[in-house]
């Protein structure tokens, strides 16, 4: 009867354990976005090949991720990665 009751119970770990996870990462991303996060993004193209965007707490911040991107990107692409220029750059209110 003993041997019965532990592999009855050890069956329920796995589910158990995947509830649990489920319901934290639920209880996380139900945060408000203007609590976390970055309020400034900047978008970076070259002239050929993909740019990049990226979100900083300051323009500076999001200016420079941006460019980062957009090189590291384009030359992945196949672009031209000395050729990055921020195109965009706002903060949100």
């Amino acid at each position: 009867m003993i041997g019965k009751t532990a592999r009855q119970c050890s069956s329920w770990r796995l589910p158990c354990l995947i509830v649990i996870s489920l319901a934290l990462t639920a209880g996380c991303s139900s945060r408000s976005s203007s609590t976390q996060g970055s309020s400034c993004y900047a978008k970076a193209v070259p002239t050929a090949g993909e740019g990049g965007l990226a979100w900083g707490n300051s323009l500076h911040m999001a200016r420079k991720k941006s460019l980062d991107n957009c090189y590291r990107y384009a030359s992945r692409s196949g672009g031209t990665p000395k050729t990055c220029q921020v195109v965009l750059a706002k903060c949100k209110n």
